[in-house]
C-alpha cells in the first residue's frame, strides 16, 4: 500500500480526526472543560425522568419564533433545556424501559460479537415462519445462536411509561383490530429487530406511522436521558475535584439519530403530526410551525383537487399518495427537547432528520459530506412502493453513506463516543424499518443484503387473493424463458419483439385500440424506440414526462382511432391515473407492480358503450423472475401451480 492509499484507510481517517479534535478543542476532562456546571439548585428543580412531565394528551401548543438557531454543538454540551433526566433515582418502569435500550445501544452490547457480525455479513441467518396475533405471515432471520421470535419480543414496559400512558389513552379510542396491529408492531420494534413491512394497507398506515413514531421519540427520550445523566455525573465529579468516571461512553460522531426516509413534503407533513402526537399539552411547544405548514403544505389559496373532489372519482390509493404537496425535494431537520419540538434545526444539532432520497442526495452531493449518516441508530424507510415510482438509485445512493466513519470531527467528544461507532460497527446495531404496500425485488434486495443488524430481522408478507375479471375477456399469460435476472431486458424485449408483437399485427383486430403497458422505465425507453422506427406502424406515448398538452392529443387521437397503439408507462398511470377510453385490446410488457393497476385496465374498455367481454383481448409477458408481481395478481394460494403449469390461464 503506498502512503496515498494508506492516507485515505478508515483506521487511518479516524486517527486523523481524533488528533484535529485534540487540537482543535480541550479534553472534557481538563480543568478548562466544556461540561456545563449544573448547580443543585437546578438539579432540584429538574423533572421527573421520561419525555415530559406532563401526561396529559392533546395537540401541542404551536410557537413560531423565527428560524431556529444553529443547534450544531455538541451532545454532551447540552443542557436542561433538552430532553430531561432526573438526577435522582429512577422509577423502576423506566428502568426496565433502559435496559432495553442499553442492551442494544448501550456502549457494549453483548449481541455484537465477532460471530454475530459473520453471520450477517455471509447471511447465514436462522429462517423460521412464525405468526403473530394479526400478522399471519412473518418470516424471522435471527442469528443461528439466538433464542426464538418469541422469546425475543418485547413486551410494552419497553416503552418508557410516560410516552406509553398517553398513547394508550389515544388508542382506547381506535377499533381493537388497530389496537392490536399498534402492539403487535411495537413489540418488534421494542426488540430492535430489523422490519420489513411488505403488507401496509391503507387502513393500517396511519396507525402504524403512529406507532413507529412511539418508538422513535421513546429511542431519542432514552439516547439523550442518557447524555444528560452523564454531563451531570461529569459536572457534580469536577466541581467536588474527584476523578470523572469511566462510564460515560453514550454518544456518536453526530448527534442525529434516526433518519425517516420519504417520497412527498405531505409525507413529512404527516409524519410530523404523528410525531406531535405524542408530545402532551400544555408545556410543550412546536417551534416554526407556520413556517413548516408554509412549506409543506399547499400554497395559500391552492386547492386540493384530489382531496376536494367527490367520492368515486379517484381510486382511494391515489388520493391518499397525492393529496397535499407532493415536492419530492426537502430535507427536514427536528430537534426534540424536554418542551419543545424544534423544526428545521441544522442537521449535526438534530435528533431526527426527514427527507426524501433526492432532496438527501442533493445535500450530500453539494456538501460533498455525508458525515450527518455516521450515528444513525434507526432507520425509516415509508412508502417505499411510492420511492420505487421515483428513482431507486436515489435510496440505494443514500443507504451506501450510512454509518461511514466521519469525514470531519464536528467538534465530538471522542472520550464518550461508543466503541462500537469507534471500531465502525454501527451497521451492525442499526434498526431499519422498512414499510410498504407490497414487494419488489429492489426492496426484497435491500432487505436481504444491506440490512446487517444483529438482533435478526422479520419479514410480514400477504396472502394476496387472486384478482377477478370477467371469464368472457381473452385473457392469456405469456411465458418465455430466461435463465438469468441479467439477460432478463434483452430476453423480453426480443420476445417481444419476434413473437408476441408480429401476432397481433396480423390480426387487423388486435392492431388497433390497443394499449401497450410497460412496468419499468428502461424497457419503456426501449419499446418506445423500437415503435419509432416502425414506420407502418401509428402510435401514441403517455409516458411520465407528458406534458397536459401531450396527454390530451394522444388520448384524443387513440380514442378516435387515428393512432392504433397507445404505449403507456406504468410510472404515468402511478402519477396521473387516467381513465383510458378506447381500449379494446391490452399487452402488458409485464405484470404491474401495483396489482390494482392490472384490473383497472382491464375494467376501461367498459367505459364504452356497447362493449362485451368478448370484444376485449389481454396478453400478459411474463417470466419466472416476475413471482412477487404475479402473485398480486394470480393470488398467493395459485402461484407455484401458475408458474409450473405454462402460458396459458
Amino acid at each position: 500500500m503506498d502512503e496515498a492509499d494508506e492516507e485515505n484507510t478508515p483506521t487511518t481517517r479516524l486517527l486523523t480526526l481524533l488528533n484535529v479534535s485534540a487540537l482543535k478543542r480541550k479534553r472534557p476532562l481538563d480543568s478548562d472543560s466544556p461540561v456545563p456546571e449544573i448547580s443543585r439548585q437546578k438539579l432540584n428543580k429538574r423533572k421527573a425522568v421520561g419525555f415530559a412531565a406532563n401526561l396529559e394528551s392533546g395537540p401541542s401548543k404551536v410557537v413560531d419564533s423565527g428560524d431556529v438557531e444553529d443547534g450544531s454543538k455538541n451532545e454532551n454540551q447540552d443542557t436542561e433545556e433538552d430532553l430531561g433526566a432526573n438526577a435522582g433515582g429512577e422509577a423502576n418502569d423506566a428502568t426496565v424501559a433502559l435496559e432495553s435500550y442499553e442492551s442494544h445501544f448501550g456502549p457494549e452490547p453483548n449481541i455484537l460479537t465477532e460471530s454475530s457480525r459473520n453471520v450477517a455479513d455471509k447471511r447465514q441467518w436462522k429462517s423460521a415462519r412464525v405468526q403473530i396475533s394479526k400478522f399471519s405471515a412473518i418470516t424471522s432471520m435471527l442469528p443461528t445462536d439466538s433464542n426464538s421470535l418469541d422469546a425475543k419480543l418485547s413486551k410494552k414496559s419497553a416503552i418508557l411509561e410516560r410516552l406509553r400512558t398517553p398513547f394508550e389513552v389515544r388508542q382506547a379510542k381506535q377499533p381493537d383490530e388497530q389496537i392490536q396491529v399498534q402492539n403487535d408492531l411495537l413489540s418488534i420494534l421494542s426488540s430492535h429487530l430489523d422490519l420489513y413491512h411488505t403488507a401496509l394497507s391503507l387502513d393500517h398506515h396511519r396507525s402504524t406511522r403512529e406507532a413507529v413514531t412511539l418508538h422513535a421519540l421513546d429511542h431519542v427520550t432514552k439516547k439523550r436521558r442518557r447524555v444528560l445523566k452523564n454531563n451531570e455525573r461529569l459536572a457534580h465529579a469536577k466541581s467536588a475535584s474527584q476523578a470523572p468516571p469511566a462510564d460515560v461512553l453514550d454518544q456518536g460522531f453526530t448527534r442525529p439519530a434516526i433518519l425517516i426516509l420519504i417520497p412527498f413534503r405531505s409525507s413529512a407533513l404527516a409524519w410530523v403530526n404523528a410525531l406531535t402526537t405524542h408530545t402532551p399539552s400544555p408545556t410543550y411547544q412546536v417551534e416554526n410551525h407556520s413556517r413548516f405548514a408554509a412549506e409543506y403544505g399547499l400554497p395559500p389559496g391552492a386547492v386540493d383537487k384530489l382531496a376536494e373532489a367527490e367520492p368515486g372519482t379517484h381510486p382511494r390509493d391515489h388520493i391518499e399518495t397525492f393529496k397535499g404537496n407532493v415536492d419530492d425535494n426537502f430535507r427536514l431537520g427536528v430537534k426534540l427537547t424536554r418542551k419543545s419540538v424544534k423544526l428545521f434545526a441544522e442537521f449535526y444539532g438534530c435528533d431526527i432528520i426527514l427527507a426524501s432520497p433526492l432532496g438527501l442526495r442533493m445535500s450530500i452531493e453539494k456538501e460533498k459530506n455525508a458525515d450527518f449518516l455516521s450515528s444513525i441508530e434507526i432507520l425509516i424507510v415509508d412508502q417505499m412502493d411510492a420511492l420505487a415510482m421515483q428513482n431507486w438509485d436515489h435510496v440505494q445512493f443514500v443507504l451506501s453513506n450510512m454509518n461511514k466513519l466521519p469525514k470531519e470531527s464536528h467538534d465530538a467528544d471522542f472520550s464518550r463516543i461508543k466503541p462500537w461507532y469507534l471500531d465502525g460497527h454501527s451497521a451492525y446495531l442499526r434498526q431499519s424499518i422498512l414499510l410498504s404496500a407490497f414487494k419488489t425485488p429492489e426492496m426484497r434486495s435491500l432487505y436481504n443484503q444491506s440490512l446487517k443488524n444483529v438482533a435478526g430481522k422479520v419479514r410480514i408478507d400477504k396472502s394476496w387473493p387472486a384478482i377477478q375479471v370477467p371469464a368472457s375477456i381473452d385473457q392469456l399469460f405469456v411465458s418465455f424463458d430466461c435463465v438469468s435476472l441479467k439477460e432478463e431486458p434483452e430476453k423480453r424485449f426480443n420476445y417481444f419483439t419476434t413473437q408476441l408483437l408480429p401476432k397481433i399485427l396480423k390480426s387487423a383486430v388486435r392492431s388497433s385500440n390497443t394499449v401497450i403497458f410497460v412496468p419499468s422505465s428502461l424497457d419503456f425507453i426501449r419499446v418506445h424506440n423500437y415503435f419509432r422506427k416502425q414506420t407502418s406502424v401509428s402510435f401514441a406515448v403517455l409516458s411520465e414526462y407528458s406534458t397536459n398538452q401531450d396527454i390530451s392529443r394522444a388520448r384524443q387521437a387513440f380514442f378516435t382511432s387515428k393512432k392504433s397503439f397507445l404505449l403507456i408507462s406504468e410510472r404515468f398511470h402511478f402519477y396521473r391515473r387516467y381513465k383510458i377510453r378506447g381500449i379494446r385490446n391490452i399487452i402488458f410488457y409485464g405484470p404491474p407492480d401495483h396489482p390494482q393497476f392490472f384490473s383497472e385496465f382491464l375494467s376501461y374498455p367498459f367505459l364504452d358503450d356497447g362493449v362485451e367481454g368478448d370484444d376485449v383481448c389481454c396478453r400478459v409477458l411474463w417470466c419466472k423472475y416476475d413471482r412477487f408481481r404475479l402473485e398480486r395478481i394470480v393470488g398467493t394460494k395459485g402461484i407455484r401451480a401458475f408458474l409450473e403449469g405454462g402460458s396459458a390461464v
